[in-house]
């Protein structure tokens, strides 16, 4: 059950994360309230994975996946340009979080 509520705190994150650029610093209603109804959603999702999963892996997990999307979402909806070492740099990310998980006896339970 932790992967799927960590999954639902990735997936509020990246909303969350998104909506700021729309916020506009805040002056914007409707995009602050996602934002802050967003990272509410994802900080509970990830106490309730933290209590079986070590933080340090959910940690990964989340911010090595969060940076993935949003670097897509950011391509896709914004049009910002990913160069070779910024896709270079994120399959490291992957690559790291796979690891870890995979090979890591920090990661069994």
């Amino acid at each position: 059950m932790h992967w799927l509520y960590l999954a639902i705190a990735i997936v509020a994150e990246v909303i969350a994360t998104s909506a700021l650029k729309a916020s506009d610093g805040f002056s914007r209603t409707l995009p602050s309230l996602v934002v802050a109804l967003g990272y509410a959603v994802a900080f509970y999702f990830l106490s309730l994975t933290l209590r079986s999963m070590p933080v340090g892996i959910a940690y990964a997990v989340w911010s090595g996946v969060g940076v993935v999307l949003i670097a897509l979402i950011a391509w896709l909806r914004f049009g910002q340009a990913l160069d070779l070492a910024a896709m270079i740099g994120m399959g490291l990310i992957v690559a790291g979080v796979v690891v870890l998980n995979l090979f890591s006896k920090v990661s069994a339970h």
